[in-house]
């Protein structure tokens, strides 16, 4: 790849909406004087960020490297870094990235990174991409410094490799991840991509409702009877029953279970992930949610609950671990009664959490766009 008539490399981030947006926006931040500082500050960079939905409709990865390099054609970029949030798979591997030098474009899957270190993974990973496009310069073109190979992209031990690659694709160099430990990888940064932190805001209602249910319950004596003859083990049941409870009835509700398309191995696998990242990231949400309860219905009980009157109710003195055990034993009836109340919520957070959901939120924008053009 060659430079602009200005003088300046023109490096583009087409990302999806969403999660990868937002990653591009951040790194593009600094990437321009990383991507210099690779060539000693004897080439300099311009980065763009453009949010499109080109994996709208299509996981075909030959199909999504046309769209990148139709994209390409119609700017005055040398090199396309295309990110998505999609697990993408190539055969029966998952894919990492694919790469066209002739084109200069490269697509990255970004749950191929994992869930921790994310965006210095992702960054990394763009910078590699760049450097390895560039690597078609013009002979006179300054080499960059340290080169780092590409499949080193996600760590040592990420289980990325080198993939085969068909004559008839757009593509010369695919990055795969295998085994176990790159499916878990995979999944982690699914439920990254997803950022279950943004879901506790759309269960506003159903935390209003728990929120209720744990005001009325603790100044039942029914409910102190119960908590003080509970021991560890039940409550710790009580306490996994009503989180799962309340992550069943989320995706029942918001009809967030991803039904395979087809019989083939892939559509099973591309099904299992969606719905395995689905799970985590409502578990996550939710749990959260759950501590949050059982420290307000502590302070609760501590206000509230009468010492004298729980002794004569329960024939038990209400001493640091009575307390406690109602606090907890209230925190889990109260996930129940949020449960309820999550049924209320029309917040599209929910729905965010499913990748079915932003792909088909992708799909209608591509439409809408479509539909403008053409009018």
């Amino acid at each position: 790849m060659g430079e602009s008539s200005q003088g300046v490399t023109v490096v583009a981030l087409l990302a999806d909406p969403d999660a990868p947006t937002e990653v591009a926006q951040r790194m593009a931040k600094d990437l321009p004087d990383r991507l210099a500082n690779a060539f000693d500050g004897q080439r300099e960079f311009s980065v763009e960020v453009v949010s499109e939905p080109f994996t709208a409709g299509t996981e075909d990865l030959s199909t999504l490297t046309r769209r990148i390099v139709d994209r390409a054609g119609e700017e005055n970029w040398d090199v396309v870094v295309a990110l998505t949030d999609l697990p993408l798979h190539a055969g029966r591997r998952k894919l990492a990235a694919d790469l066209s030098h002739e084109h200069g474009v490269a697509l990255l899957s970004l749950p191929s990174l994992g869930g921790l270190r994310f965006h210095r993974r992702a960054r990394r990973a763009v910078e590699r991409a760049v450097l390895s496009l560039l690597d078609g310069r013009p002979a006179d073109a300054p080499e960059p410094r340290r080169p780092r190979p590409l499949r080193r992209l996600s760590g040592r031990f990420a289980g990325v490799h080198s993939g085969p690659v068909d004559d008839e694709e757009t593509a010369d160099l695919r990055y795969v991840v295998s085994g176990p430990g790159g499916y878990l990888r995979v999944l982690g940064g699914m439920v990254r991509a997803n950022r279950p932190w943004r879901l506790i805001p759309g269960l506003s209602k159903a935390l209003a409702a728990a929120l209720a249910s744990g005001v009325i319950a603790t100044v039942n004596s029914t409910v102190w009877s119960l908590a003080i003859a509970l021991d560890t083990t039940r409550l710790v049941i009580a306490t996994i029953g009503s989180i799962a409870l309340m992550i069943g009835w989320l995706i029942v509700d918001a009809h967030l279970w991803d039904r395979a398309t087809g019989d083939s191995p892939q559509a099973r696998t591309r099904a299992a992930l969606y719905n395995a990242s689905t799970v985590v990231t409502l578990s996550i949400g939710v749990l959260v949610c759950y501590v949050g309860l059982l420290i307000i219905n502590l302070l609760w009980v501590l206000f509230i609950v009468n010492g004298e009157v729980f002794a004569s109710m329960t024939k038990s003195p209400l001493r640091a671990a009575e307390y406690w055990t109602l606090a907890w034993f209230v925190a889990s009836v109260a996930t129940v009664g949020g449960a309820l109340g999550s049924g209320l919520e029309s917040d599209e957070a929910i729905r965010a959490a499913a990748y079915s959901k932003r792909e088909q939120e992708r799909r209608r924008m591509l439409e809408d766009e479509d539909e403008g053009e053409g009018d």
